[in-house]
């Protein structure tokens, strides 16, 4: 492991900071960030650093604090206030309790914050405060749990680091676990490290480069240790290629996500998905194809910081039938029955550490392992399946690495359930959930403005959105700027709504990504301005192409994924008030988008079945989305201007003007309308909602 130290950034920190929060948080900060960037050390949250100093109160009088790492907070992206001043004396106070509750501990902790909003500080917080150190550093380094997670990892530790590191046994994090860290300390005086077995490691200095640096320099010794002692890696006996896994997951993705999904008991909204995020590489692959892959990764997780994220054991299916996906669908369910069982079995062996009120979790896993594919990791959202992923990568990896030199010994079953059942790790979890949080919304001509305007509508509710449209720099451009706001619950994906391959294949990108769509958004459409007599026929064909062919492909699409998914669905065309109430020069764009209004209607009845809705919106003239021009008046504009000689905000204040409500209708009011469908207010197929400032002549009928 490099130390990345730089006297440069560190005075570029201690700029940035020093003058509002002091050179001691503002070094602490530096090396928080350094640590924090190492996933080798740390991951989402994992981890604690600390700082003792003064903090100087409205009196400007001086209390000694601890400055301790909110819990949850992310070591990589930590900002000053991510580090919660507490009364040091105090916390000294608490340490020499001979017993002392978690939940009151942590009552503690927040009654004596020395500012009152500042975030829960970290369960680990009197350990920090009981040793003398200015600046102490606390991560789960994979190559300590490499050697801590093995029969007499005491004995390898010893062996990898020498003297001068003393060993703490696994004690759940609590007030229990500070008093073995206050015990192991003060039974070994002068030690420059403690490393808690099968948990992680604990370096400290006076500064904060010393601290950062011990820390290095032992997790590098780890490693190098490691590394010489690996005699007998993995053999690979099924090999599999990324080409064959990547098709395979297009297939058993969205079978996977559907089985996952939970009865959620409404019947509007019948399921609680789940996002999935596969982990799909050549490493992953060859450790599931492996000769011992399967006896390892069903074994606990590296540390018990894990648990809340993948539970304590992965799903595993045995030599799945990719070639068939009704006999893999049986295999997978057959599995997730099967781990039900053995899950409730595990809450029934261990009810006894169940904390009062704590109602148990759902029987399901949290990582699904495909040979031949990878695995398949789930989250309510994307950010915490993407959290759920990096564990999963970083323990295979560690286990591979301990199976090269040794036996991989996890935590006993007791200690496992009580920290998946610790409420104090609960509190890194966030609990809120956006109404469209767990769904996945496919949206086509989304680079233009009703598209670009219905997609952020989607993602200010938590859905997770794919934005197709055809290739080139409006796609690329619209995904960039809601990535900005979003970040990855926006994907793009080149889509042609006019070939059926392209259909497919952008049904399967995102699938690959997040496991599957639940929603569709057919909006692609094109337009033109001829009169019947005059209409170029190939013209016509483009449009015909579009609005008809590309609606009917994505009909047809949605409806095998949705069966293949088996939760539901809903699909929505943009459709349009011309439908009803057509306009002359305007038949190529009424006509197709009115057999594509017919399609869906008819897919409306043809796929209750399979529990999906289908409804329409028809706007009427909608120019812009901010300053996204609507690509559909650029092309119809000019002639409609022509006609009535005005200019392009006198064409806007006209349409605005003949409708009932003289409403100017934007992209957002069409978002609306597509949110309500997309949020099931009511129990509603085939319908259409007028998105028109009251226009009679186009109510639907």
């Amino acid at each position: 492991m490099k130390n990345r130290w730089s006297d440069q950034e560190a005075e570029q920190f201690l700029a940035q900071y020093a003058e509002k929060w002091g050179a001691d948080l503002a070094l602490r900060t530096y090396t928080t960030r350094l640590l924090g960037s190492e996933e080798a050390l740390v991951l989402h949250g994992g981890g604690n650093t600390s700082v003792k100093g003064v903090y100087r109160n409205v009196f400007d009088q001086d209390t000694p604090a601890l400055f301790m790492k909110a819990s949850g907070f992310n070591l990589a992206t930590i900002e000053p206030e991510g580090h919660t001043p507490l009364d040091l004396e105090y916390l000294e106070r608490l340490c020499a309790l001979p017993e002392l509750s978690d939940d009151v501990m942590a009552d503690e902790f927040l009654t004596h914050r020395l500012v009152a909003s500042a975030a829960a500080p970290s369960i680990e917080t009197l350990s920090h405060a009981y040793l003398p150190a200015k600046y102490i550093d606390h991560t789960h380094a994979d190559a300590i749990l490499v050697l801590t997670n093995q029969p007499e990892g005491d004995k390898l530790i010893r062996e990898a680091l020498g003297d001068g590191v003393a060993m703490v046994d696994y004690v759940k994090p609590g007030f229990k676990l500070t008093q073995s860290v206050i015990a192991t300390y003060d039974a070994n005086p002068g030690c420059k490290s403690l490393v808690w077995l099968q948990h992680g490691i604990m370096t400290w200095g006076e500064t904060a480069r010393e601290a950062y640096s011990t820390m290095v320099d032992l997790v590098t010794r780890a490693e190098e240790f490691a590394a010489k002692r690996a005699s007998k890696p993995l053999v690979v006996v099924m090999p599999a290629s990324l080409t064959d896994a990547e098709k395979r997951l297009a297939t058993a993705a969205p079978i996977v996500r559907g089985l996952l999904a939970q009865a959620s008991g409404d019947a509007d909204r019948p399921y609680r998905r789940m996002i999935l995020l596969p982990l799909v590489d050549q490493q992953v692959l060859d450790f599931l194809g492996s000769d011992r892959g399967k006896e390892l990764a069903l074994t606990p997780t590296l540390t018990s910081d894990h648990l809340v994220r993948t539970k304590a054991l992965p799903l595993w299916i045995d030599a799945p039938e990719y070639s068939d996906p009704a006999k893999l669908r049986e295999q997978i369910s057959k599995g997730l029955e099967a781990y039900a069982t053995e899950y409730q079995a595990y809450i029934a062996r261990n009810g006894a550490l169940m904390p009062a009120g704590m109602e148990p979790f759902d029987s399901l896993p949290r990582v699904v392992l495909l040979p031949g594919v990878g695995a398949l990791c789930a989250g309510k959202d994307a950010r915490s399946a993407r959290i759920a992923h990096d564990i999963t990568a970083q323990t295979l990896a560690a286990k591979a690495r301990i199976a090269a030199m040794g036996t991989y010994r996890g935590l006993s079953e007791d200690h496992l359930f009580e920290m998946e059942y610790f409420s104090l790790q609960h509190a890194k979890l966030q609990t809120d959930e956006p109404p469209l949080g767990r769904e996945v919304a496919l949206v086509t001509g989304a680079a233009g403005a009703i598209g670009s305007a219905i997609a952020e509508g989607l993602l200010e509710q938590g859905c997770h959105v794919a934005l197709t449209d055809l290739p080139g720099a409006p796609l690329e451009n619209v995904g960039a700027e809601l990535k900005k706001h979003f970040g990855e619950r926006v994907m793009t994906a080149p889509l042609d709504v006019t070939n059926p391959t392209s259909v497919e294949e952008g049904f399967d990108a995102v699938s690959k990504t997040w496991g599957g769509v639940d929603l569709v958004i057919i909006n692609a459409g094109l337009a033109m301005v001829a009169a019947l007599e005059q209409m170029d026929f190939a013209a016509f064909q483009r449009i015909e192409r579009v609005n008809i062919e590309g609606a009917l492909l994505l009909l047809r699409q949605s409806a095998r994924h949705f069966r293949a998914q088996a939760t539901g669905g809903d699909i929505i065309l943009i459709s349009t008030k011309n439908v009803f109430m057509p306009g002359a020069k305007f038949g190529a764009y009424s006509a197709s988008k009115a057999a594509a209004h017919q399609l869906a209607r008819i897919a409306s009845q043809e796929m209750a079945e399979l529990g999906v809705r289908v409804n329409m919106v028809a706007p009427d003239a909608v120019f812009s989305n901010k300053a996204r021009r609507s690509g559909l008046w650029a092309e119809v504009g000019p002639d409609r201007m022509r006609a009535r000689g005005l200019d392009e905000k006198g064409l806007e204040t006209y349409y605005q003007s003949r409708n009932l409500l003289k409403a100017a209708v934007t992209a957002q009011h069409v978002s609306r309308a597509v949110l309500y469908f997309a949020t099931r207010q009511t129990p509603t197929t085939g319908a259409t909602i007028p998105v028109d400032g009251g226009l009679p002549d186009s109510t639907p009928r």
